[in-house]
């Protein structure tokens, strides 16, 4: 074997090594860190075992203790070269674990950390590999402890003799220096994790706990909720034969419908933000909180259909694509659950008097065995139809107050169809809303009830289930989702609403 080959595994041994330990000194440094999210948001063929791991705190506190001691005794082990064949099985063994839980399958990636694009081949896999090479090669392929140890062990005593030249001695000395390579590397090592330790502190300090007093800039920071910190499960009601969390995904986000008023530039930024990854991901954490139904466009039975199949979710599909022979097949053949006559397209055509339209849109979709509902932004749209006698499954319908600084709508305008509207009130006789809605049977799916974003959640939410809503549906972004279930719940446990609850 070629002299550069020891030197090339020895690296290469020694990277792994630096890995592993970091890792654990990471986690270890690392307040409050556990493994408990890791493993609940596991969805591959363990996921049971992953997340029955999470569920016992007792045996979490084991998965923690050993996953960050096992990170630094391996590091340890494979970086100076001690004990490197079991460090080698061992470290393989704990990343077969990471493997297992989350695969680099698409739709079986969610809470992992990827920095790349992978099909089946990630760098735990790689690392994998490389260990099982390092656990079958022999002693003498790596400079290090063991093969110190070995040398050690082999040399046999043998009396006295004056050396003639002391040209052995020397070479020994040599061997031993090339196994005690890594000792600077080691140096090297605790001296950067020292540096980032100092760094991390110099940012809490002046960038996070001191606002800047010159500028008179003030750094926001933002601390987001997770799995960990959810207080329960959202609760369901029935619209028709649906069981249907009370709060339901908005898809105007995943979209790129974003409501942003004067803000141009914000319908692109958030559709880039939202890669197909990331809006599977936003779904799955939304069923892990209780949510179990999405209300969006036909337009994106796509992405749905794409998570269906790709991680076996089951959220249902409201549709709002039902206003039309062409939006409805198309819905149905999405995989829709229940399917209503958009808002925006009822307001417009009631004000026209055009309700057999809506008449007949309501039986073709009951025709496919689906709930049938009706839209609306104007609280005349709602009156019409009933006035009418139309009735349809469900109600979905604009609901919030204008005590938010935005809010200033022309009167003489507001009852004119899309003449008067502005992308920033939505409901705009928000008592005559609840007044009237409240007088309805049907189950009512309050909607804009934070005004896109005007109203914080906790004064929204309370303000539609205090006021009447049975459901609600609230855009989310994936960072938000744990935070506005733990609202909702904390809102349903302090509800005081006259209206009886519907469905």
């Amino acid at each position: 074997m070629k002299k550069y080959v020891i030197y090339i595994l020895t690296g290469l041994r020694i990277l792994v090594g630096w890995h592993f330990l970091y890792e654990g000194i990471a986690k270890l440094m690392a307040p409050g860190w556990s493994a408990k999210i890791y493993l609940m948001s596991s969805n591959w063929i363990f996921s049971d075992i992953f997340q029955w791991m999470s569920d016992s705190p007792g045996l979490i506190k084991t998965v923690d203790f050993l996953n960050t001691w096992g990170l630094i005794l391996i590091g340890l082990s494979l970086f100076t070269g001690l004990l490197v064949r079991w460090s080698s099985i061992a470290g393989a063994l704990l990343l077969v674990f990471y493997f297992a839980a989350y695969p680099p399958i698409p739709g079986h990636t969610f809470g992992a950390i990827t920095e790349g694009n992978y099909i089946w081949v990630n760098k735990t896999l790689i690392e994998l590999v490389m260990l099982l090479v390092f656990a079958t090669l022999p002693v003498d392929f790596f400079f290090g402890a063991d093969r110190l140890i070995r040398r050690w062990k082999e040399e046999k005593p043998h009396p006295p003799i004056a050396p003639v030249k002391n040209d052995r001695a020397f070479l020994q000395r040599r061997e031993v220096l090339r196994d005690l390579i890594s000792l600077p590397l080691l140096g090297a090592f605790a001296y950067a994790v020292y540096k980032k330790k100092r760094w991390d502190s110099y940012e809490n300090k002046f960038l996070v706990e001191k606002a800047d007093a010159l500028s008179g800039a003030t750094l926001k920071t933002f601390t987001f909720s997770s799995l960990g910190d959810l207080k329960g499960q959202i609760p369901k009601g029935k619209i028709g034969d649906l069981e249907i969390s009370r709060l339901i995904m908005g898809g105007n986000l995943i979209g790129g419908w974003s409501h942003a008023r004067d803000l141009i530039y914000t319908d692109k930024l958030v559709k880039t933000y939202h890669t197909d990854e990331r809006v599977m991901m936003t779904m799955q954490l939304a069923e892990k909180c209780g949510i179990n139904a999405l209300i969006t466009n036909p337009l994106l039975c796509r992405i749905i259909n794409k998570y269906w199949h790709e991680t076996g979710g089951k959220m249902q599909f409201i549709s709002d694509g039902g206003n039309s022979r062409e939006s409805i097949e198309r819905s149905v053949e999405g995989g829709a659950s229940a399917i209503y006559f958009h808002g925006g397209v009822a307001d417009r055509t009631t004000n026209e008097g055009k309700y057999d339209e809506i008449i007949k849109n309501l039986e073709l979709i009951r025709s496919y065995g689906k709930p049938a509902g009706i839209g609306a932004h104007r609280i005349e749209t709602v009156k019409g139809c009933v006035e009418r006698g139309i009735k349809p499954d469900y109600w979905v319908k604009t609901m919030h107050h204008h005590d938010y600084w935005s809010a200033m709508v022309d009167l003489e305008r507001q009852t004119t169809v899309d003449k008067g509207f502005k992308d920033n009130v939505f409901d705009f006789t928000p008592q005559e809303t609840i007044d009237f809605m409240n007088t309805l049977e049907e189950p009512w799916i309050g909607f804009k009830i934070l005004a896109a974003g005007a109203i914080h959640p906790k004064e929204g939410v309370q303000y539609a289930f205090n006021n009447g809503a049975d459901f609600i549906c609230v855009g989310m972004y994936d960072f938000q989702v744990v935070e506005d279930c733990n609202i909702v719940l904390d809102s349903l446990a302090n509800v005081n609403r006259t209206r009886p609850w519907r469905g």
